[in-house]
């Protein structure tokens, strides 16, 4: 492949501790934006609900004033900053859409300050520690991808990221990059498996490159909140399933990852996957269960 056929779009990930503040968390993430935009990054995550500490460790009325409206105050400084750096923001957000209906939102900023698009999580886990279900309502707004300046963009958020109907269909519309905004890490019950889950983590999201041909951004928080430590790792891998960049455990970082878009059609012409699939043979993928007796 020649230097000419080469389509190099720099992707910035940010890995971040967040505080008690969330004006402080949001002043934090514009400083870091600012400050991996100056090194050449054109399109940029943010972590899962970054403007707060990951609340979900309890079932507690008083996090839905974490809510937010989109548009809203966020969103509307996020637009500015990226017409500013004429840069591609993935902005998640904790959304109050009404009264009594919240979601787990990410927010697709173009490099003009317009909103590209929306994408609320649509799998929402309720486990120790991670009591979602008691906050965001499922989403509705099926798996898309957002034309942007810089390349089209889709997004999933965390728990999303083990699906591969997700991924696939993501893909499926179109999406140069999948996004992963995630808060993921161990609780002091879990931690003699730290490594084990953490390779399963960064397997599956490798796995959906692969499949799909797509390149894929995992952005995970770090640090000790409460009960759970996050064990950052933040990574970007290509269409073959290469790590391009990835970040350390325990680290706060901003790292870049040079994606050549020309990777995409290289690598479904020697791996067809989408090709040939058997469209018509898959019908059963939309059964809960396929009961071997019937």
């Amino acid at each position: 492949m020649t230097e000419a056929n080469k389509q190099i779009i720099n992707v910035g990930l940010i890995q971040m501790k967040c505080a008690d503040n969330p004006d402080d968390n949001l002043n934090k993430a514009i400083d870091k934006i600012k400050s991996i935009a100056g090194k050449g990054a054109q399109i940029i995550c943010l972590q899962e609900l970054f403007c707060s500490k990951y609340f979900c460790q309890s079932e507690n009325h008083n996090n839905f004033s974490l809510a937010e409206k989109i548009p809203g105050a966020t969103t509307a400084k996020m637009s500015l900053l990226a017409k500013e750096l004429s840069v591609v923001l993935i902005v998640p957000l904790f959304e109050q859409r009404s009264k009594g209906i919240y979601h787990n939102t990410a927010v697709v900023i173009d490099a003009d300050g317009s909103m590209a698009g929306k994408y609320r999580k649509m799998h929402i886990p309720d486990d120790p520690l991670f009591y979602e279900k008691f906050y965001f309502t499922p989403g509705d707004t099926g798996f898309k991808s957002f034309p942007t300046r810089y390349g089209r963009v889709g997004v999933l958020i965390c728990w999303d990221q083990w699906f591969p109907e997700a991924a696939r269909l993501t893909a499926l519309s179109g999406a140069d990059f999948i996004f992963y905004p995630t808060a993921i890490g161990f609780s002091k019950d879990d931690i003699s498996e730290e490594n084990i889950q953490a390779d399963a983590w960064r397997t599956i999201q490798r796995s959906h490159a692969i499949a799909n041909g797509v390149f894929t951004i995992a952005v995970n928080r770090v640090g000790k909140e409460d009960e759970i430590q996050f064990w950052g790792r933040s990574f970007a891998c290509d269409p073959f399933g290469k790590v391009l960049v990835e970040a350390g455990a325990f680290e706060e970082k901003e790292i870049i990852a040079k994606c050549d878009l020309s990777l995409i059609e290289n690598t479904r012409q020697y791996w067809p996957f989408l090709r040939d699939r058997r469209i018509d043979a898959y019908g059963n993928i939309s059964k809960v269960f396929i009961d071997p007796d019937e």
